[in-house]
């Protein structure tokens, strides 16, 4: 169960490292070096310590690793006064969400604690907070700043996410045993965080269920997605692929769809990668059906991207086993979907293309309240578009 997010203080929580970068490349210049503007971009994510004795390497300067830090962190605090803190767009009201449903939040930096308070302080945003983290306050250096995060708050690598915007820093959060979000911050440089569970580009269009969904995923949770009367609704499993294949076998449950692969080996391999990277990626695909009666997978429902006509389309698919044809299972799936893709996703169009001689799915269709748009030929198929705005 997840308890705690931990955010990086630069470069996620504040969007600083242009500021951090200009202040060294002041200071170095003032000595007479002539760093260009991508030198700071290595030590993004790393320690100012660790950039000052590879500068005083590579430009011979004659003075100590203490001088130039003390200066530097001079000239940031001017910058810092003349153009104020840059926070990322978003955090402020995550935070919030955060707080408001109950997670404990953290903050971590290699920076000393008394430059974490005060730009707390300036952002207003303490009371959001459980924990303030610096490894400089750490006893132990080797220590590693998320294994102190996890020992303060009081919760286990498994109970805790990260989020962090460097490669370093997302090898760091593995490497505790968290589930991390890779923060795409295009000023902290170019960053491999292939080791990142997902990768985010904003914090203005997510909330606490982001991160829940994301923990739920990266410790094979399924996650559900709706309840009905009769039906749970929730992301498949690899092991749900053999069900679904015996439900694929049946001829007229396949005679109008396209595509279905006879290999079990394949469809698993492809179910695997799908669960990854799909339902992490767009929040939704395709979700299996299970029946609350009898708790077997008894189908698939749900929304995916495809190119329809030219056009790319959210589009609505199910399938149901033979077996439950008849009872208005079809329509419980899909309106819970249409209700999950509005109020969860905020998705205004979902477009379902139907086989002309589907007269099931065409009936499914009205009764869904969907509006005819037009005929198509789709995957080789003479096809009927139907859409609805939610």
């Amino acid at each position: 169960m997840l308890k705690a997010i931990i955010f990086d203080l630069d470069g996620v929580i504040l969007d600083n490292e242009p500021q951090k970068g200009m202040a060294a490349l002041n200071v170095f210049s003032r000595h007479g070096a002539e760093p260009d503007d991508n030198y700071y971009e290595p030590f993004i994510g790393d320690t100012a310590r660790h950039m000052i004795q590879t500068a005083i390497r590579d430009f011979h300067f004659t003075l100590s690793e203490e001088e130039l830090l003390n200066e530097v962190e001079t000239e940031k605090r001017a910058l810092l006064k003349a153009e104020g803190y840059t926070i990322s767009p978003g955090a402020v009201a995550l935070l919030k969400n955060l707080y408001q449903n109950g997670y404990y939040t953290a903050i971590v930096s290699s920076s000393p604690l008394s430059e974490m308070e005060r730009a707390i302080k300036a952002l207003g945003i303490k009371k959001y907070l459980k924990k303030l983290i610096s490894s400089a306050q750490s006893k132990e250096p080797e220590q590693d700043i998320f294994q102190l995060a996890l020992k303060e708050l009081g919760v286990k690598a498994e109970e805790a996410m990260a989020v962090e915007d460097t490669e370093t820093g997302v090898n760091a959060a593995k490497a505790a045993g968290m589930t991390c979000v890779g923060y795409l911050n295009p000023h902290s440089g170019s960053q491999e965080m292939k080791k990142a569970d997902v990768l985010l580009e904003s914090f203005e269009t997510i909330d606490y269920r982001f991160f829940k969904n994301v923990h739920s995923r990266s410790n094979g949770i399924p996650i559900t997605i709706a309840n009905t009367k009769h039906l749970v609704i929730a992301e498949m499993t690899v092991e749900d692929v053999e069900m679904m294949y015996e439900i694929y076998k049946d001829p007229e449950v396949r005679k109008y769809v396209a595509g279905i692969d006879e290999y079990m080996e394949y469809e698993m391999e492809k179910q695997a990668a799908y669960i990854k990277n799909v339902y992490s990626f767009y929040g939704y695909g395709i979700w299996g059906v299970y029946s609350k009666t009898s708790k077997k997978l008894i189908g698939r429902c749900g929304i995916e991207n495809q190119m329809v006509d030219g056009k790319e389309e959210i589009t609505l698919s199910y399938l149901l086993d033979k077996e439950h044809w008849g009872f208005g299972y079809a329509l419980e799936c899909c309106r819970a979907v249409f209700e999950y893709a509005k109020n969860e996703l905020d998705i205004k169009r979902i477009v379902a293309v139907i086989d002309k001689d589907n007269r099931r799915s065409l009936e499914t269709a009205k009764n869904l309240n969907m509006e005819y748009e037009k005929d198509i030929e789709y995957k080789g198929r003479a096809c009927k578009v139907y859409s609805i705005s939610l």
